[in-house]
């Protein structure tokens, strides 16, 4: 079980996984892993925004329960109020916090491999995450195929789903290779998962890979998958205030695409209330106003995709 968000097992293009986390992942080259990882267990805590958590229950189950949830001065219902922030059964606030803390360092293990093995390839990696919705693989879609059309380079895509292989399918209809890693009951992809995919991916040397995150604000932002860079993509759909609703995915991303603009004059939608919240809970985001239906915005989006990679590799010749 993973006590940082309550997720369950997934699997890489049909290859269950049941983590354990139990062996060495290696930098550079072709690493292969072993099947028998023990990963996350159903029955869970799962985080939410501003830092509260709560334990899930099974079906049926009435909400007339008297552990420990703290109300505030207008009714708004507050979970655990100890140093981890959660109440989980009988287990102590220190004891919550150990847990977490041994997760993501383990995670941090397999994504600081997966770093060395991309940089040793030259590939620059995005990590692209949003909310269901925001139109993130369509906007991927386009992407690669405005970045393909001119022979731009090489792209390859590691595609994170709960369930099925749609988005997968419809990325491999651009020509990029992509593998698909289904979560199951995960919320988000880690970065032992992300290595699993590597292993399947044939990743050519300079390439960019785009790792299209499951849909959800909250998780992926404290797994780190050894990416360059998080890129939050953010309808014009979805609210001026989800920057301040979920800050912490905000303020991990290096910049934000505010997609679908050609839907603004039909939505009574304020843009710059968006870029304004966005900068309010990260002042150093870059941002790009796109449309994946117009292609507007795209290519300021590729030059920062490429600019970006060009920058990785001149530091890396300076080592």
């Amino acid at each position: 079980m993973c006590t940082v968000c309550g997720c369950g097992t997934g699997s890489v293009e049909g290859q269950s996984h049941d983590h354990h986390h139990g062996h060495e992942h290696g930098h550079g080259g072709h690493h292969h892993h072993g099947h028998d990882h023990h990963h996350h267990g159903a029955g869970h805590t799962h985080r939410h925004e501003e830092g509260d958590a709560h334990h899930h229950h099974g079906d049926g189950h009435a909400h007339d329960h008297p552990h420990g949830h703290h109300h505030g001065a207008h009714g708004d219902i507050h979970f655990g109020q100890g140093a981890a922030g959660v109440a989980v059964g009988n287990m102590s606030q220190e004891r919550l916090i150990e847990i977490e803390t041994g997760i993501l360092s383990e995670n941090d293990r397999y994504a600081a491999a997966n770093r060395a093995r991309l940089a040793g390839q030259g590939v620059f990696a995005v990590n692209l995450v949003s909310s269901p919705g925001s139109g993130k693989t369509t906007l991927l879609c386009a992407t690669i195929r405005a970045m393909t059309a001119d022979g731009g380079g090489d792209v390859a895509v590691i595609e994170g789903d709960q369930q099925t292989s749609n988005d997968a399918d419809r990325i491999r209809e651009t020509g990029a290779p992509a593998v698909q890693v289904n979560t199951g009951k995960g919320c988000h992809l880690d970065g032992h998962m992300v290595g699993h995919a590597l292993d399947h991916l044939h990743l050519h040397d300079g390439a960019t890979l785009f790792i299209e995150n499951v849909g959800n604000l909250v998780c992926p932002a404290a797994f780190d998958l050894g990416e360059d860079a998080k890129v939050a993509i953010l309808s014009v759909t979805e609210g001026e205030d989800k920057p301040l609703k979920y800050p912490d995915m905000f303020t991990a991303a290096r910049i934000a695409l505010l997609n679908k603009i050609d839907l603004a004059p039909h939505c009574d939608v304020d843009l710059d209330l968006y870029e304004a919240n966005l900068r309010r809970v990260n002042p150093t985001i870059e941002i790009v106003r796109v449309s994946a239906r117009t292609g507007e915005g795209l290519d300021q989006w590729i030059g920062w995709l490429r600019s970006e990679a060009a920058a990785k590799r001149l530091a890396q010749a300076a080592e």
